[in-house]
């Protein structure tokens, strides 16, 4: 297992999360390979895949120190502890869960519980969150981001939902620090293509350097 500081410093140099919502083990370990080649900087295998324990512990093992291996969709503590003794390096919840938040930091593993107001927010860096997923990232647009980050400078915030190519520089430029991306990404592995999942995970990653230098520039 990799240090907690670690984990979330190759997860924000990168800025790109990659959500697997794949049908089998054999799926998510083509899409996490192909997402390696893109520059991705970690994977969130989510337990909407049939057997998301066991691709998780197999994908820890085989990519160890090539990219990290997360678990997402992550609804309660008890799922997390299972995770993380699978090998998951980080844990993702679409809500805030205090048990959930607990479990990781008493174990130092980087929890980026699921927040959309203020208060959520507010909570959830109270307890412990180092990274928080706003989501679902379409329900506001790259708005949200600057929204929160007016009165909460500090917050280090990762949308998920509704990022793709063609807005993900503006959510960088709100001040997101990462972004998760799903189907936007992925759903070419229905038709066996994984080249396009390369392809568009080097993009993203350009795209998001792109505007962070942008950003870096106009300030």
């Amino acid at each position: 297992m990799s240090n907690k500081w670690g984990t979330l410093k190759k997860i924000t140099d990168s800025g790109l999360v990659v959500v697997v919502r794949a049908n089998n083990a054999d799926e998510a370990k083509k899409i996490t390979e192909a997402c390696l080649k893109g520059g991705a900087g970690a994977i969130e295998i989510t337990y909407t895949v049939p057997g998301a324990t066991q691709v998780i512990e197999e994908l820890a093992k085989e990519y160890q120190n090539e990219i990290i291996i997360g678990a997402g969709t992550v609804l309660d503590s008890e799922t997390a502890r299972i995770a993380i003794l699978s090998g998951a390096e980080y844990v993702v919840s679409p809500y805030l869960s205090e048990e959930t938040l607990k479990l990781c930091n008493r174990y130092q593993v980087p929890c980026m519980p699921g927040v959309m107001t203020i208060e959520g927010v507010i909570k959830a860096m109270e307890l412990g969150a180092d990274l928080l997923k706003v989501f679902p990232g379409e329900a506001f647009g790259p708005n949200i981001i600057k929204a929160i980050k007016g009165p909460l400078p500090q917050a280090n915030l990762m949308p998920t939902g509704g990022v793709s190519l063609d807005n993900v520089g503006q959510w960088i430029k709100a001040g997101a620090v990462a972004v998760g991306a799903g189907g936007s990404l992925t759903a070419s592995a229905q038709t066996n293509d994984y080249q396009t999942i390369t392809s568009l995970a080097e993009q993203f990653v350009q795209k998001i350097q792109e505007a962070r230098l942008e950003k870096a520039f106009t300030k």
